[in-house]
């Protein structure tokens, strides 16, 4: 034996630890996590040129966002969303030059309620873009810096790099091949007898979880309820939302009707994670509705995602479902994922003086049916 490894096994082995654009740009998140800058290089270039050092604001040391702003050409790169609310006619993530800013400046660009629009930006490219994106994907805000790398520059060899097309790959909705971790039986208060199932994979480190109340029929239409996690609400007691009541309610729903599946899934704040839903509750203490809070900070009104939820219902053998949501474009895209939703039950929380402005908006914004809820009663109708 020379210690080397060989054939059969240098081929396990590579394959073992070859990177697809998945496992790299969990790789990256996990640079940014850390605070750390990384660059994106396009692997057809050769020279170098075409590179771009990135780090998340939210994420980096002043003395690192010191050294962008030293930096020739260096920008502040803001998502789409957070561009229009800045009064900045575009589509696009926007970059606008870091040259002046301290971080508190920086800052106030990137999330600030009243903030001017900045008097110089551009279109963000390629690899800009993907910035701001990995910053999602680590649950940052979406605010990158960023800076050409100048060819032949020397580069520490512990910066990590990511190939512009790792980078870029496509993170649409799809399915994902989720591994069941772990299971055990965990009866509940009420004498509901539940199964608790572990599972992870995707594009994030977060591990999903799927309750199983009694023992479904996956020859019939299972009612299930796909609930993201609301750490305020459902823990808490939160008034400031309905999301506790519906936990509640949807796991009594299914011991009530035999059973059924209820998936807990790792998505606090519609998916911008717990830090930026706290800013966004600090910034809705300034009037502001939920949606428009979000915005602020530079998410959509929306950034979670249910194909998670698909893959495990399908691992489970449930492919046709009654869903109990007030939320149709949760239908729409568990359809596209390629669950038959056979039919949708409503699922009310109480309305109160604190979360009725954010079902109101919920209502008014993003289509949820909630006119049964929110409507009262006419005079002389029976309670």
């Amino acid at each position: 034996m020379n210690g080397k490894l060989e054939g059969p096994q240098a081929a396990a082995l590579g394959a073992l630890l070859g990177e697809d654009a998945q496992i790299a740009r969990e790789r990256a998140v996990g640079e940014l996590r850390a605070g750390r800058p990384l660059l994106i290089q396009d692997g057809l270039i050769q020279d170098g040129s075409g590179a771009t050092l990135i780090a998340a604001l939210d994420g980096v040391a002043p003395s690192v966002l010191s050294a962008f702003t030293d930096m020739a050409d260096a920008s502040l790169i803001l998502s789409p969303h957070r561009a229009r609310v800045l009064g900045l006619q575009t589509d696009q993530a926007v970059a606008s030059p870091l040259a002046g800013l301290d971080q508190g400046s920086a800052w106030r660009l990137a999330c600030s309620a009243r903030h001017a629009p900045p008097p110089v930006w551009r279109a963000a490219l390629p690899a800009e873009e993907a910035a701001v994106a990995l910053c999602k994907q680590a649950l940052f805000l979406p605010a990158a810096l960023a800076a050409p790398a100048a060819p032949g520059a020397a580069l520490p060899a512990s910066l990590f790099r990511l190939e512009l097309s790792a980078a870029r790959a496509a993170d649409a909705p799809r399915l994902h091949e989720l591994e069941l971790v772990s299971s055990a039986e965990a009866p509940l208060a009420g004498g509901v007898a539940a199964r608790f199932l572990v599972f992870r994979g995707g594009p994030t480190p977060r591990d999903q979880v799927a309750v199983i109340v009694g023992d479904p029929d996956p020859a019939q239409p299972v009612l299930v309820r796909v609930h993201s996690a609301c750490l305020t609400g459902d823990l808490f007691g939160s008034m400031k939302c309905d999301c506790g009541d519906q936990l509640r309610g949807a796991m009594d729903r299914l011991a009530a009707e035999g059973g059924g599946v209820l998936l807990y899934l790792d998505q606090e704040g519609r998916g911008i994670g717990i830090g930026n839903k706290m800013r966004a509750y600090a910034l809705q203490q300034e009037s502001m509705d939920t949606i428009e809070a979000d915005a602020v900070l530079g998410f959509s009104p929306d950034e979670r995602r249910f194909e998670y939820a698909a893959s495990i219902l399908l691992k489970l053998g449930y492919r046709k479902i009654v869903l109990l949501t007030n939320n149709p474009e949760k239908i729409g895209a568990l359809m596209r994922a390629g669950l038959d939703v056979v039919g949708r039950r409503p699922l009310f929380g109480a309305v109160t003086v604190h979360n009725r402005g954010y079902l109101a908006t919920k209502a008014a914004r993003a289509d949820h049916d909630l006119e049964a809820l929110l409507t009262p009663p006419a005079a002389g109708a029976s309670s």
